[in-house]
């Protein structure tokens, strides 16, 4: 008889470290995708900031550099499509080609002196420039807590309580534009 109560002393011990296993594991995986739901959230937030305040950049610039016209167009253009983005993919490429596009504006800022002279477009272009290192600060966070979440996921044994839950690695990083690992060419010639 004893052994009886022995041995199912020990069947309810592994019981209860095995729940105890995978309801911690389990809770580690939801808390790590609510991260990256939170992370993913804030990039938004920071996203639309910049997305509210580029129609006021682009108005003040526009009456002091008209003749870079198709700047401007890409800048609305890019922008519209980041209005458009749905899923997570399509708005890392969507504000991928909107940052490409601010940073050919900026370009035309140093172009034209005028510009720099214009007390509006200074703090306007402050104001970019803050809310472009904001969009970098979350876009690193946002991939590290992408980078626990998917290394969580994907390694032994919680691999396997992931599984069983239907959690998979399967959110995107953000990544560098095409071309911004080339060097950028700097003229302070006033000649376009």
């Amino acid at each position: 008889m004893k052994k009886i109560w022995i041995v199912l002393g020990v069947i309810v011990l592994f019981v209860l470290i095995a729940y105890s296993t995978v309801s911690g594991k389990y809770n580690q995986i939801v808390t790590l995708n609510e991260s990256v739901t939170s992370s993913w959230a804030q990039v938004e937030n920071v996203l639309q900031r910049r997305n509210d305040l580029i129609p006021n950049l682009v108005n003040t610039v526009k009456g002091y550099a008209a003749q870079e016209r198709d700047v401007f167009i890409k800048v609305t253009e890019a922008r519209a499509k980041v209005g458009q983005a749905q899923s997570i993919p399509q708005k890392v490429e969507a504000n991928n080609e909107l940052s490409g596009a601010l940073s050919r504006l900026l370009v035309v800022a140093e172009r034209y002196p005028d510009l720099k002279s214009n007390q509006n477009f200074l703090a306007l272009q402050d104001e970019l420039a803050g809310t472009e290192n904001r969009i970098a600060v979350e876009r690193k966070r946002y991939n590290e807590s992408v980078q626990a979440y998917n290394t969580t996921v994907r390694r032994f044994p919680t691999n396997l309580i992931a599984g069983m839950f239907g959690y998979t690695k399967e959110n995107k990083y953000f990544q560098a534009a095409e071309g911004a690992k080339e060097v950028p060419q700097v003229n302070f010639n006033t000649q376009p």
